[in-house]
């Protein structure tokens, strides 16, 4: 079998077709883990849906993100190294309230989490203060998520590319045929039993305009600065500035990684499809994240990235089959949670494609959702 896109899903999808015992080639133009998995700061969460019980689409996000928690657990365990390979950490995430009212929409985090059996805690100013103490005085509180983690994905790729025993084409996909072969631009015509379309915003050239849409975000990491934080610091302001589409956002993100450098985000521009760094909206990232972390102004920078999420037009990801192409499923448009959920999407495409029983309900995903009529 064919797929198509060599980060973190597609690598995902690779190794979960492999332990079905299907031969695997993986055609990626560019490094393996690059685009938006390289670009990502690899938080793994559970996405709660408070006060979205009504929203379908909500409680689907939750179902992925909790089903890819428990798969990736599960692969954590199974051999020694796989922790330190993945450089992963259970460093938990704190979300930060910073007034009476984010701190109310902790509390009703804390009581959903909770009562679907989920750790989460509430932190007090003063319980807080003792967890980071950098953190500027006048915080209302954090919603303390332990069992969340983070890790490096790039590297994560690699080993499941080479536990799938996945063949690389370095090539650059031209377009489909009408009996499913796969075009390559050097004119190659490649078959497989299956295809797996999953290359991100490039999976928008086979999708009606306005399927995928960029959600372009910059990144800045800090020279080594040991022990300073504990926790991946997010906050509660974060939710709702994500879902805007009016306008450009920043929001205070803030990862320790191994060795004792900061990963600093985040920020959003919607439709921005180029690598260039906007000076002005990172300086307005790195001062927002300043607000939160003061201590920060006093480190220096070690570099500064963009990496561009792959939206869907609805905020869900399409994973099932692909419309009118035969043969091709579609496993893209997850935005910012590819790496939370790279396993549960592998697990219902090989569940759905084989014709298994699926251990998630399907439908609020299907591709057909969108009504798509697909580019040939």
């Amino acid at each position: 079998m064919l797929i198509v896109g060599g980060g973190i899903v597609g690598a995902a999808c690779a190794r979960e077709f492999a332990r079905q015992g299907l031969s695997v080639a993986v055609i990626e133009p560019g490094p393996l883990g690059g685009g938006a998995t390289g670009a990502s700061m690899g938080h793994l969460l559970v996405v709660d849906a408070e006060g979205q019980d009504g929203d379908a689409g909500a409680n689907a996000e939750f179902a992925l993100t909790r089903r890819g928690s428990e798969l990736w657990r599960e692969w954590l365990a199974a051999a020694e190294a796989h922790p330190r390979l993945a450089e992963h950490e259970r460093c938990g995430t704190l979300w930060i309230a910073a007034d009476a009212e984010e701190l109310a929409l902790a509390q009703r985090k804390q009581q959903w989490l909770q009562a679907r059996g989920l750790r989460a805690e509430l932190l007090d100013p003063q319980a807080l203060a003792r967890a980071e103490p950098l953190l500027r005085p006048g915080l209302a509180g954090a919603l303390r998520v332990p069992d969340d983690a983070r890790l490096y994905p790039p590297k994560v790729v690699a080993a499941w590319l080479q536990e799938a025993g996945a063949e690389i084409i370095q090539s650059q996909v031209q377009g489909f045929g009408r009996a499913g072969e796969v075009i390559l631009q050097d004119g190659r015509r490649l078959w497989g039993a299956l295809t797996v379309l999953g290359a991100g915003l490039a999976s928008q050239a086979w999708l009606p305009p306005g399927t995928l849409i960029a959600k372009k975000g910059q990144l800045a990491i800090t020279q080594r600065y040991p022990g300073l934080i504990q926790h991946q610091l997010v906050e509660l302001g974060y939710i709702k500035k994500a879902h805007l589409l009016d306008r450009d956002t920043v929001s205070f993100n803030v990862q320790p990684r191994p060795g004792g450098q900061l990963l600093i985000g985040s920020s959003r521009q919607i439709g921005q499809t180029d690598a260039a760094i906007d000076l002005p909206l990172l300086r307005q990232m790195l001062a927002h994240a300043c607000g939160y972390l003061p201590q920060l102004a006093q480190m220096s920078l070690l570099r500064s990235w963009t990496g561009l999420r792959p939206a869907s037009r609805d905020g869900l990801p399409l994973i099932g089959a692909h419309p009118s192409l035969p043969r091709v499923w579609l496993a893209t448009g997850h935005e910012g949670l590819g790496i939370s959920t790279a396993l549960a999407t592998a697990e219902l495409l090989v569940q759905l494609s084989l014709q298994q029983p699926c251990t998630l309900a399907p439908e609020a995903w299907s591709p057909r959702r969108l009504s798509l009529s697909i580019k040939t």
